[in-house]
C-alpha cells in the first residue's frame, strides 16, 4: 500500500560477481546522478541493497542495473514512506555480503537453496504442518535485537548477536531440528538462503523463505508474525502493511 511520495527498494541476489570492484563506481555514479540515498554492498558472492528516493529516479537505477544480465532476476521488495530514510548514497566493496566465514558458501560453487514463497509459508503456518505432515518451524537467522522487534510467532531464536554465530549455533542445536521442516528467514533473504544452504549441509530439511519478511509481508496480511519487522534506516521497522513503525 502506498503512504508516502518516495520509494524504498531492498533485494538481494547471490551471484557469482568476479568484477565487484569494477562495479563499484559505475553504480554510485548513476545512483549519485539520480539523487538516491542508501546502501549498496558487493562481493565476489553478490548484490545485496537498500535505496530510496523518488520513484521514477529508483526504478531507473534499477533498469541500469538490469542492463548486466546478472542482474535480470532481481525482483526489488518495495515499500513507501514521507521522507528518505538514509542520510547518505554508499556504495561498498565487501569480501562478503553478510559475513558467515564459510568461504564454501559461494553461488558459483553451491546451487541455491530450496526456497518457498510466502503464500505456501502462510498456508503451511494455517494448517500447522507442511503438505507431508511435517512439523513446521520458524528459524530466526537475524541477531537478537532484530528479533526482539518482531518475529514470526514461536520462532526459535538463538539470541545471535552477529550472523558469523550461525553455523556454530546450528551444530550446537541440530538434535532440536531433526524430523521438522525448518524454514529459515531473516528481513529481505540473503542471510536466510545461506542459512539454509547449512542446514541443508547439516543433513536437515530446510527452506529459506524467498526473500524474507518483508516478500511476506508484501505478499500475505502478516498473519502468523507479531510485532515490527526491523530495517536497517530512520524507520527503524515497518508493520505488515510495509508502512514505517514510529
Amino acid at each position: 500500500m502506498k503512504s508516502g511520495p518516495i520509494l524504498n527498494i531492498s533485494c538481494y541476489q547471490f551471484v557469482s560477481l568476479p568484477d565487484c570492484a569494477a562495479l563499484r563506481d559505475p553504480l554510485y555514479q548513476r545512483a549519485a546522478e539520480l539523487g538516491l540515498k542508501g546502501t549498496v554492498l558487493l562481493a565476489e558472492e553478490g548484490i545485496n541493497l537498500f535505496l530510496a528516493g523518488p520513484a521514477e529516479a529508483v526504478n531507473a537505477w534499477v533498469a541500469t542495473l538490469k542492463q548486466d544480465a546478472r542482474f535480470a532476476p532481481l525482483a526489488p521488495k518495495e515499500s513507501w514512506s514521507e521522507a528518505v530514510p538514509f542520510k547518505k548514497l554508499l556504495v561498498k566493496v565487501k569480501r562478503e555480503i553478510i559475513r558467515m566465514d564459510r568461504p564454501a558458501i559461494r553461488p558459483d560453487w553451491l546451487p541455491r537453496a530450496p526456497a518457498l514463497p510466502a503464500a505456501t509459508l502462510r498456508r503451511w503456518l494455517d494448517q500447522g504442518h507442511d503438505d507431508e505432515g511435517r512439523p513446521v518451524v520458524m528459524l530466526d537467522t537475524r541477531n537478537g535485537f532484530e528479533v526482539d522487534e518482531g518475529a514470526f510467532d514461536d520462532c526459535i531464536d538463538w539470541r545471535i548477536t552477529k550472523f558469523s554465530e550461525f553455523p556454530a549455533a546450528v551444530a550446537a542445536h541440530r538434535a532440536e531440528l531433526e524430523g521438522k521442516t525448518v524454514v529459515s528467514y531473516c528481513t529481505g533473504g540473503i542471510r536466510c538462503e545461506k542459512a539454509a544452504i547449512v542446514l541443508n549441509e547439516e543433513g536437515l530439511h530446510a527452506y529459506q523463505l524467498e526473500g524474507g519478511i518483508l516478500k511476506y509481508f508484501e505478499e500475505t496480511d502478516g498473519a502468523h508474525y507479531h510485532g515490527a519487522c526491523f530495517v536497517f534506516d530512520e524507520r527503524r521497522g515497518v508493520a505488515a502493511d510495509l508502512s514505517p513503525v514510529e
